[in-house]
């Protein structure tokens, strides 16, 4: 399936952009955690779901249990998860107060740019095909068609 996007244009009056036509990503549909862990069993696995679900549970919990210990968890060649903070400036060093200039800790990912997995945006872009929603409704009807053969 490739990835799907929709059009759409600008309607910020005061932006320099405005009028000017884009493009999102669509998604249809969210995978499930259990899904995954079901879909990771099904490519020849020896391990069944029921496996894949408790290893990626355990893996789940050290990332989380690594980022706050102030580590960064590079996974595999995919990429690195990392934290990051939103906080607001404080006048001097005496004056910062963690309970009220952190505004917020954030979970972050950076994608590998490395060998055969290199997920940066302009490899992403090359491996990627693209099919406009809009184009979805005709292929469904030419599927069915096809069917009724």
């Amino acid at each position: 399936m490739p990835v799907l996007y929709k059009t759409y244009v600008n309607q910020v009056k005061n932006s320099k952009m405005f009028g000017k036509v884009y493009a999102r990503i669509v998604s249809l549909k969210t995978m499930t955690y259990q899904e995954l862990c079901k879909h990771m069993a099904e490519h020849n696995s020896v391990y069944g779901s029921d496996v894949c679900l408790g290893v990626a549970n355990k893996l789940q919990s050290c990332i989380l249990e690594q980022l706050l210990e102030g580590k960064k968890v590079q996974f595999g060649d995919l990429g690195t998860f990392y934290l990051s903070a939103r906080t607001n400036g404080a006048d001097t060093l005496d004056d910062f107060n963690i309970s009220s200039n952190v505004k917020g800790i954030y979970l972050r990912f950076q994608p590998s740019r490395v060998d055969l997995n290199d997920l940066s945006s302009k490899t992403l872009k090359k491996r990627a095909s693209f099919l406009n929603v809009k184009e979805l409704a005709g292929l469904k009807d030419a599927e069915d068609s096809n069917d009724n053969e």
